[in-house]
């Protein structure tokens, strides 16, 4: 089902963020690491079994327990969000291969700070250069390049810019869902040609929605 990117849409992600911060348990002091309580397994009502694919508010929540567990580098919060069998693929341009992407499992997030594996994450746009480097440093210069809690448009299985990549992550996650977070500028300067955008794609199981896909987007040539 698809939704357009409306303001309603950024006012409620924009609650959730602000909801999320006011969590008694998230701690964000200099020193200390912070605990994200939202989980996949309540994106949905405590007590109840009424999770619907439909949810959107839901899907929103998700998104934004992702998102800032990205944001503060808590890797144990974002393991409990990524699919427990599916795992994470991760896409560093808007084009999804899942045949030759890097995907991740819930316990290898878990420590992924303790990999120093350098992956072959894809190649660089226009030079043709390999993407080597470790799964740390791949989510400091793709993934999270950017804070994507303050993105300035939000999509929910709709693109919201798009350049000359294949944008096909509906393709490749025929049975999920997924939420972009969008930069259109940021430097008016560039006049547009600085957009980023992170996609998350989310499958839905009887518990709520679980991470099956991290897709970063930009301008390409």
């Amino acid at each position: 089902m698809r939704r357009a990117a409306v303001p309603l849409v950024l006012f409620l992600f924009g609650f959730i963020l602000g909801a999320l911060c006011l969590v008694p348990m998230l701690s964000r002091g200099p020193d200390t690491s912070p605990v994200v309580s939202l989980t996949p397994g309540s994106s949905q009502e405590e007590g109840t079994n009424s999770f619907s694919p439909k949810d959107t508010t839901a899907l929103l929540r998700s998104a934004a327990g992702v998102a800032e567990a990205l944001k503060w580098k808590d890797y144990e919060t974002l393991a409990n969000f990524v699919h427990p069998e599916r795992g994470v693929t991760f896409s560093p341009y808007s084009t999804v291969d899942l045949e030759t992407d890097q995907n991740f499992t819930p316990d290898q997030i878990r420590v992924l700070e303790e990999d120093g594996t350098r992956y072959l994450w894809g190649y660089e746009d226009g030079r043709g250069e390999p993407i080597q480097m470790t799964i740390v440093h791949f989510l400091e210069e793709f993934i999270f390049s950017v804070d994507y809690t303050q993105a300035t448009a939000v999509g929910v299985d709709q693109v919201v810019m798009s350049g000359n990549s294949l944008e096909n992550v509906q393709d490749a996650y025929p049975d999920c869902r997924f939420v972009d977070l969008c930069y259109p500028s940021l430097d008016p300067a560039y006049e547009g040609l600085d957009w980023c955008s992170l996609k998350m794609v989310f499958a839905p199981t009887q518990s709520g929605w679980y991470l099956v896909g991290l897709i970063h987007s930009q301008w390409t040539i």
